[in-house]
């Protein structure tokens, strides 16, 4: 199956149909897909502002992440899943959106940077977790983070002005 067959395939279902044909689910899932990301990005910039030490400087960094990070988690799962509900819709014209494909890089990014954060510079936490301004490398992760979700957030309102 090629891929244009499987965006024809996913556009044909029972499911996209219902989402792009339905008064309400559209809507629906958009209000709820900016929601679910507007939570995810609320909760990232709390860990964020303290890792640039500019917020909750008395505030231990472990314990503030360990606090923050579930409630990201299960926002980022409905905002993945309501925006392939989204992306069903349409597929095809999804698929070629260029904001779409810079939204998903900056996604992307983000998600490298965490990874650097938590396996690299989150490894020595103990030394400077209450610390009321952290070493480089944790600001560094820390403004990288705002401006790749502020990135998703600018690049996934245009999809919507550009379909």
């Amino acid at each position: 199956m090629t891929l244009s067959e499987f965006l024809q395939a996913i556009h044909q279902s029972a499911f996209a149909t219902a989402i792009r044909e339905g008064a309400m689910l559209f809507p629906l899932a958009e209000s709820t897909h900016v929601a679910a990301l507007a939570f995810v990005f609320g909760t990232v910039v709390l860990v964020d502002l303290r890792l640039l030490g500019l917020a909750s400087r008395k505030q231990s960094i472990a314990k503030l992440t360990n606090d923050l990070l579930p409630w990201t988690w299960g926002a980022f799962v409905i905002a993945a899943i309501t925006g392939l509900s989204l992306f069903s819709s349409t597929p095809e014209r999804y698929f070629e959106n260029g904001y779409l494909r810079l939204k998903f890089l900056f996604m992307f990014l983000a998600g490298v940077n965490m990874l650097v954060f938590h396996f690299i510079t989150q490894k020595n936490v103990k030394d400077w977790d209450t610390d009321p301004v952290p070493p480089m490398g944790a600001r560094v992760a820390g403004g990288l983070s705002i401006l790749f979700w502020a990135c998703v957030i600018f690049f996934g309102r245009w999809v919507g002005f550009t379909l």
